[in-house]
């Protein structure tokens, strides 16, 4: 029988200092032994507040809070606070008396190299908020715990070291209260989701897709007038679906009615159409590096590299902390100068750019005066938006829009410094950490604008989910001097880069150069004219072949479904299935390989 852990009880908080904000209103929930729960809801809504009361750390107006006698929990803070003066060791490794404890424990080892922390005797007074992070993180989970509750522990996180936190904690056998933005992480960790608004917390089963689809759901049954906010849900359902993603930990039954509520939705955007936009807009040249070196403290980044970017490019660029990306976002844009080569722009290029600082904004003005200050209509495509609509759609509801800038958030004001972006009607975005301070509704806001945006994309960002949803394409810096395109996205770049980490070697897994309509490196080999001829010649058969292969995929899928009463036929019709899509895959492969050889 299951255990609990602990229990609210009709639980009543308000907001300090104001009587009249409720944020938790006669709330009763409990956490049972095993339970890994994910809290959603609007920025401001009270999930931290939950998470306070659920350890303790904040008294409760009504109600009562009962724990398990003897409960071992541990509390991860949004905010990271050391006492001066104080070193690694003393935060992560204070409950143990000698290194050969702690040294004989795997749990410790595990969480200290999972988290990179190799210098127990670093004082924490110099390092960065990153380092912060995964210090607190790590004095968090080394213990012997029951559960565990933290509050945003992606945040400066990379993509390696979210799929570990991940790994980690859905291997241990512990509960998890967690409020993240991260909805790859929500999907893969949670088996319940919280979602806290308007002052109550309802419970589904299942991580974030199964919320969405429930969501969805109420949304398609209730008579409420919120006709806009139901159709993102659905089409949020529909990527969700149909996507990399595509989890659920719902019977096929509910997997049924979820694709049964979606039938009508169409697919995220219609890449054919932006991309006709695109190029009206932008032309053939938009961003190019020719031959570039990027340098920085005595570390090569960049080494004689080509790289173009063509008009309707989606680009993700993964990395580990550190390896580069702010910067070759900044060399990208011209802010940081090459150390060689050149970088040439389109002539009709707009750009804009969102790095992860909070710019000046003009705080006498009200959210939404400070966004018509830049425009009162963007067209997204064929749409065409009001700032008040494009605000609404980042989180800033009507009655929001009127409050004065000086008093915004931090969260508020990166989405305020994003609708204003946004509202210039740039053709060329390059966003660093879009994810930051957004919360899951607001996230999905952003997505469903960007997809709808004509325009090149380049994105940085450690959200694996925002990555697969508005890019189409990936490449990462592994810190041998090159862009390696990954065809297998973000999958196989966690492949890659744990084959790396395993071989004695250490060097990096065989690299696909990047180039979005050609690119090169310099170490790359010269191909003469004849040979690219030869090679577009390939191509073209190839691509051929491949449309052959997938037309009759799909005919034996067709077939397959007509054949579900003949055993006999199923295994006949299979064994073809197999066969031609591994021949597909092995003609994609002999087809990229002349393409590369085309384009020199």
């Amino acid at each position: 029988m299951p255990e609990n852990l602990l229990n609210l009880e009709n639980v009543t908080a308000h907001v300090p200092g104001d009587a009249s904000r409720v944020l938790l209103d006669a709330v009763s929930l409990g956490v049972e032994r095993g339970d890994r729960i994910g809290v959603v809801g609007l920025n401001g809504g009270g999930k931290s507040t939950l998470l306070d009361v659920i350890t303790g750390e904040r008294p409760v107006e009504g109600g009562r809070v009962s724990r398990l006698g003897g409960l071992r929990m541990a509390h991860l803070v949004q905010h990271d606070r050391f006492p001066a003066g104080s070193t690694v060791r003393d935060i992560v490794l204070a409950g143990y008396d000698a290194d050969h404890e702690w040294a004989a424990d795997p749990r410790v080892r595990d969480v200290l190299d999972g988290l990179g922390i190799d210098d127990i005797e670093r004082p924490t007074d110099g390092l960065s908020g990153g380092e912060k992070r995964r210090v607190a993180l790590a004095a968090a989970l080394i213990g012997e715990l029951d559960l565990v509750v933290l509050d945003e522990p992606t945040n400066h996180l990379d993509v390696e070291g979210i799929g570990w936190l991940a790994t980690h904690l859905t291997a241990r056998r512990i509960a998890l209260v967690v409020v993240t933005h991260d909805r790859w992480f929500l999907d893969t960790v949670c088996t319940r989701t919280w979602e806290v608004a308007n002052g109550r917390v309802e419970s589904y089963t299942g991580g974030y897709a199964d919320w969405v689809y429930a969501r969805a759901e109420r949304g398609r049954q209730a008579d409420a007038a919120e006709q806009r906010r139901r159709n993102l849900a659905r089409k949020e359902l529909a990527w969700l679906r149909r996507g990399p993603p595509a989890r659920t930990s719902k019977p096929r039954y509910r997997i049924e009615a979820a694709e049964a509520l979606i039938a009508d939705v169409p697919a995220p955007r219609n890449t054919v159409e932006l991309m006709a936009f695109a190029t009206n807009r932008l032309g053939r040249t938009v961003l190019e590096l020719e031959d570039a070196t990027v340098t920085v403290a005595g570390r090569t980044l960049l080494d004689d590299v080509t790289w173009r970017l063509g008009p309707g490019d989606r680009i993700g660029i993964v990395g580990i902390n550190g390896s580069g990306k702010t910067t070759l976002l900044r060399a990208l844009s011209g802010e940081r100068e090459l150390d060689s080569g050149r970088r040439v722009q389109g002539s009709t290029v707009r750009m804009a750019q969102l790095s992860q600082e909070l710019v000046d904004l003009p705080a006498e003005m009200r959210v939404l005066e400070a966004t018509e200050a830049v425009a009162k209509y963007v067209r997204f495509g064929k749409q065409e938006m009001t700032a008040s609509q494009v605000l609404e759609r980042l989180g800033f509801p009507a009655a929001r829009q009127w409050t004065p800038v000086g008093r915004l958030s931090g969260g508020e004001r990166r989405r305020l410094q994003l609708t204003r972006l946004l509202m210039d009607e740039p053709n060329v975005l390059l966003l660093d950490e879009p994810t930051n301070d957004l919360d899951v509704d607001t996230l999905a806001g952003l997505e469903d604008l960007l997809d709808g945006w004509p325009g090149t994309l380049v994105v940085v960002s450690h959200d694996r989910y925002l990555t697969e949803r508005v890019c189409d394409r990936v490449v990462a810096l592994f810190g041998d001097g090159r862009l390696t395109d990954l065809p297998g996205g973000i999958g196989e770049y966690l492949t890659r880069r744990a084959a790396a980490g395993s071989s004695s070697a250490g060097a990096p897994a065989p690299a696909r150069t990047a180039g979005g309509g050609a690119g090169t490196t310099g170490a790359a080999p010269k191909v003469d004219a004849a040979a690219q001829r030869a090679a577009r010649k390939d191509a073209q058969r190839l691509e051929r072949r491949m449309e052959q292969l997938t037309s009759r995929e799909e005919k034996l899928h067709a077939q397959l479904a007509e054949a579900a009463t003949d055993p006999g036929r199923l295994m006949e019709l299979d064994r073809e299935l197999k066969a031609v899509v591994a021949e597909r895959e092995g003609v994609e492969l002999e087809w990229l390989e002349a393409a590369e050889r085309a384009e020199g």
